[in-house]
């Protein structure tokens, strides 16, 4: 019942996501560690503010201690990027972190790393599950969390101010403070408040804060930021004529921004700005790497400079080894996710805020306006995102149409090719793009379409809809 997508393994609390499979996945990384000899550099664990996340951490950790395998917990609810942080700078062969990041409230999850903080590839996703199914559950018998604390198998960390340190010591503090910027921060409900206040209030910004307590339900709301999921963050800043908006997911990897005029920026805005910046105002050199369903912006931006965007799988795992193959300086995907060169190897939220906080402060531009220079520079693209439910009858056909018989509509632009990368993705002539793919993370079909005109992305994707007849 434990099988790995492109976040990690995902499940509904209580039906898959329970004791026994947390403990059955912890006894299968246990048993993976010993064979491959890393079991002396013991493994670290964090986990967010989701139901069950502190005690799934905490029974996990017990099998580990059974195991003769020493577990770090960070001892507070935590971003997700600091526990891939803590990874790679004190060389942990594994870590996990127990979170659904952005599904709705009844998940909850575990997103494995790997050496050098990067998410579990494909090839140790599917090694795990070799593990996992040669588990005999009825076999593990877990250590009392307190025994094993008393007898060192179980540690408790607070590793957080080494983690901001690094962000702060990266970051140009200086502009920022010389600025006094107004920021309005929103975390969802999420944990990333203390981190994001810390940095700002020590770059002496104004700084607001709403939806920071602690909340299972999420405010009832999906905890992923979205124009329809910040509409209070859009009010806030224009209440408070704020210079920038900044909300994060639920485990603080993903990134929403709502500009000085209350504008909700898309991600792919997000990930064009800040490549733009680190090029032009900056001064760096390098490629970007996006995945095959995010903006093609970005290439319009490396070719300017003479640099060049690589296109890759869904599953920031994809966008972060691509980075370290083409050193590149930036790699993003359209939902939320990215990280610069220097960093860690694998998305942070907290660290793009900052950023952008001084993007904002270096060149002395409103986000607006930094945005109206690309957009005359550059042109526009226009953007069209649908979602589809499905039971698992349609998906089956659905995906047989798509990828088996590989049957496509008459589509009303020329298309120049087709690729089966990741789900179904058409290049049109004049620029434009449709991908059709199944999320590995939500039971969703998704569909991205990117066009030059207004009007043409919509009208392809009703194309597309009546083919395989979606609702």
């Amino acid at each position: 019942m434990i099988k790995f997508g492109t976040g990690g393994w995902r499940a509904i609390i209580g039906e898959e996501f329970t004791k026994a499979n947390i403990q059955v996945l912890a006894k299968a990384m246990a048993d993976k560690m010993k064979a491959e000899g890393v079991c002396d550099d013991g493994i670290v664990f964090g986990y967010d503010r989701r139901f069950l996340s502190k005690e799934a951490m905490r029974w996990a950790a017990e099998v580990f201690a059974k195991e003769g395998i020493k577990a770090s917990l960070i001892n507070r609810s935590s971003p997700t990027p600091l526990i891939m942080y803590y990874c790679m700078v004190h060389g942990f062969h594994y870590g996990m972190m127990i979170t659904a990041s952005h599904n709705p409230a009844i998940y909850n999850g575990i997103k494995v790393f790997t050496y050098g903080g990067r998410d579990a590839d494909e090839l140790q996703t599917a090694d795990i599950e070799k593990y996992i199914e040669k588990v005999n559950a009825d076999e593990i018998c877990p250590m009392e969390y307190d025994a094993a604390l008393a007898a060192g198998l179980i540690e408790e960390i607070n590793p957080l101010n080494e983690y901001l340190d690094n962000i702060i010591n990266t970051v140009d503090m200086q502009a920022i403070r010389n600025r006094g910027l107004r920021v309005v921060l929103d975390p969802m409900y999420g944990v990333s408040e203390t981190s994001l206040k810390t940095i700002l209030l020590t770059a002496r910004c104004d700084v607001s804060t709403i939806h920071e307590r602690h909340d299972t339900l999420f405010g009832g709301k999906l905890p992923s930021p979205s124009a329809q999921t910040l509409r209070s963050l859009q009010n806030s800043v224009l209440d408070k004529k704020a210079d920038i908006g900044i909300a994060t997911d639920g485990d603080a990897d993903r990134i929403g921004i709502i500009d000085d005029t209350g504008k909700f920026l898309h991600p792919n805005d997000i990930l064009v700005l800040l490549y733009y910046y680190l090029l032009k105002y900056k001064c760096w050199k390098g490629p970007a790497v996006r995945n095959l369903a995010t903006t093609h912006m970005l290439d319009r931006v490396a070719e300017s400079f003479g640099e060049t965007c690589y296109e890759v799988p869904v599953g920031f795992k994809h966008i972060s080894a691509k980075m370290n193959e083409k050193d590149a300086i930036i790699g993003g995907e359209s939902s939320g996710g990215l990280t610069v060169k220097g960093h860690i190897n694998g998305k942070d939220g907290i660290y793009a805020a900052a950023l952008l906080v001084e993007m904002i402060c270096v060149t002395g531009k409103k986000l607006s306006e930094i945005a109206k220079e690309i957009e005359d520079e550059y042109g526009t693209i226009y953007l069209e995102e649908k979602d589809y439910k499905f039971s698992q009858e349609r998906k089956e056909d659905i995906y047989h149409t798509l990828m088996i018989e590989r049957q496509l509509p008459h589509l009303p632009f020329d298309v120049e090719k087709v690729s089966y990368l990741d789900g179904c993705k058409v290049y049109f002539e004049n620029g434009g793009w449709i991908i059709i793919r199944f999320s590995g993370t939500e039971p969703l079909l998704r569909i991205f379409c990117e066009m030059p005109k207004a009007g043409q992305a919509r009208l392809v994707c009703e194309v597309v809809e009546d083919f395989l007849q979606l609702q």
